[in-house]
C-alpha cells in the first residue's frame, strides 16, 4: 500500500479545522468548484494563501497561494475518499515565525502547481 507524506499544522486553525496537508511538486492539480456559493476563502495576516472552506461542512479540502501568476497548492488528507489512515505518514510542522519571502519560497518548491 503506497503511503501519502502529510504535515500537521500547529497553529490553531488547522488544529481545529483537521489540516493534514499533503502535495507533491511534480504533480499538477486543476480546481473546479461545482457552486462557488457553498466557498468561502479564508486569509491569515500575511494574505498570502487562500483556506478554501466548505460552507457546508466546515472542512478545509486545498489551501492555494498564487507565486508569479503560478497558483499551487496543498490538500487536506483528512478530505480525501477512499485513502485508508494507515496510508498517511504525518509530521508535526511549525512555520510560525517564518519570514514572507521564505514562506513563499517553501511554497514554490514544496506545493503542487496547477496546470495550465
Amino acid at each position: 500500500m503506497p503511503t501519502i507524506a502529510a504535515r500537521a499544522c500547529g497553529c490553531s486553525f488547522c488544529t481545529k479545522h483537521g489540516g493534514v496537508w499533503t502535495s507533491h511538486p511534480e504533480a499538477r492539480f486543476r480546481l473546479a468548484v461545482a457552486d462557488e456559493g457553498r466557498v468561502t476563502r479564508y486569509q491569515f495576516g500575511t494574505k498570502t494563501a487562500d483556506f478554501h472552506v466548505c460552507l457546508t461542512c466546515g472542512v478545509v479540502p486545498i489551501v492555494t497561494c498564487t507565486i508569479e501568476e503560478t497558483r499551487y497548492a496543498v490538500f487536506n488528507v483528512n478530505a480525501f475518499d477512499g485513502a485508508e489512515r494507515a496510508q498517511v505518514v504525518t509530521a508535526a510542522s511549525d512555520f510560525e515565525g517564518e519570514s514572507r519571502d521564505n514562506r513563499l519560497a517553501r511554497r514554490r518548491r514544496n506545493w503542487t502547481p496547477e496546470k495550465r
